[in-house]
């Protein structure tokens, strides 16, 4: 079993690369030779995967990195899994598409993107997270307590997809996109500290605590959460599911793709469920992850170990793990239809394909798992994680 990653240094983009669409095309042109049936004796099940996350080695990928530690894949036959980290030179679902990889971790929204833009098919297959993590976050008493203060305002964004719930949002209050200044931030809170923006974009499991490590020059002691004003998408309409598993829809009718599926979410679920109950454990195989790979945004073992706990808050919300919830998944759909951007260009414009996600393949391996005894469900007790300066 090995673990390959790759050097990158932005994060996701959402317009799909020439090379996925020429993949599409190329795909049109060829049939691949029919694969018999599990359970013949002609079957030759995958063996080795490829999963291509969308950010850094971090927490928020840390069920992937659990299970390749404790055996998980291997123990569903994968002789080889390459989880490939993307700093932004990678768009996960291009990556999906060009055949590069086997699966992708990607919000949910930014595919819909894809989806409508290049024609191209892909199935959410496993929901990880069911809620939204992002935040816009302003100091204290200046004006931006809510989504209808935007207006006037200069609210950070990291760009490249991240921003549509922050428009989503705005739709349902009526504003338009116009009346606001979408400032470009880096992937920290230097924006906000620096006063270039009203309100910068941060994650619960990130740029939340990154701020909340930084010493307050007034106290000589850590910025507090009282020093803030947080608007939390998941509390507005513009709420979207974010991190998502997804495959390539032809491939499914393949049935060594859809085997290999299934041992796959078998596998995962195992991972996160590992993680969630072992969230110190987990952070720690993350953290070690990260700080061996060519590549990694440079975080503590601290602040990982937030990061575990935050993540596992948005996965852990009672259900069984990653089933996509219907209501949640039209919410998203409805937020992208009216979403427009500050130059007036919508997310999507139509419904996307029935084939956009199916609860079928992760149904399959919550069975299995439930069949060996396996608790797929539940909730999460959070642990008390005391941020230090710099997450170290």
């Amino acid at each position: 079993m090995r673990l390959r990653t790759r050097p990158f240094f932005r994060r996701g983009l959402t317009v799909a690369s020439v090379a996925a669409i020429s993949a599409i095309a190329l795909a049109a042109c060829s049939a691949p030779a029919a694969t018999p049936d599990p359970g013949s004796s002609d079957f030759v099940p995958i063996t080795s995967i490829k999963l291509q996350l969308q950010w850094l080695p971090q927490a928020q990928f840390a069920g992937y990195y659990v299970a390749l530690d404790k055996g998980y894949f291997a123990d569903e036959g994968f002789d080889t899994v390459d989880i490939i980290p993307s700093g932004g030179d990678i768009v996960p679902q291009d990556a999906l598409v060009a055949g590069d990889v086997d699966f992708a971790v990607a919000w949910v929204p930014k595919v819909l993107g894809t989806l409508e833009a290049t024609g191209a098919e892909l199935t959410d297959i496993a929901q990880v997270f069911q809620k939204s993590g992002t935040l816009q976050v302003s100091f204290k008493g200046d004006g931006v307590s809510s989504v209808a203060d935007f207006q006037g305002k200069r609210i950070g964004s990291w760009g490249f997809g991240n921003e549509w719930e922050i428009f989503a949002a705005m739709a349902a209050e009526g504003l338009d996109a116009s009346s606001v200044s979408i400032t470009t931030q880096d992937f920290s809170m230097n924006a906000l500290l620096d006063g270039d923006v009203d309100a910068a974009q941060a994650m619960t499991y990130n740029e939340w605590a990154q701020i909340l490590e930084v010493i307050n020059p007034a106290t000589g002691k850590l910025y507090q959460p009282e020093d803030f004003d947080v608007v939390s998408y998941q509390d507005t309409a513009g709420a979207m599911l974010q991190d998502a598993i997804w495959a390539d829809t032809a491939r499914l009718d393949d049935p060594a793709y859809a085997d290999a599926t299934v041992r796959f979410l078998k596998a995962i679920t195992k991972g996160w469920l590992y993680a969630r109950d072992n969230p110190e454990e987990a952070a720690s195989i993350t953290y070690n992850a990260a700080i061996n790979a060519e590549a990694a945004f440079p975080v503590g073992p601290v602040h990982q170990e937030w990061q575990m706990n935050e993540v596992n808050k948005l996965i852990w919300t009672g259900g069984d793990f990653g089933i996509i919830d219907p209501a949640a998944w039209d919410k998203t759909v409805k937020g992208a239809l009216s979403a427009v951007n500050q130059d007036g260009l919508h997310l999507i414009t139509a419904e996307p394909a029935a084939s956009a996600y199916s609860n079928t393949y992760m149904q399959q391996a919550l069975d299995a798992l439930k069949a060996d005894g396996v608790d797929v469900s539940g909730g999460y007790t959070p642990i008390n994680v005391v941020l230090t300066e710099g997450g170290q």
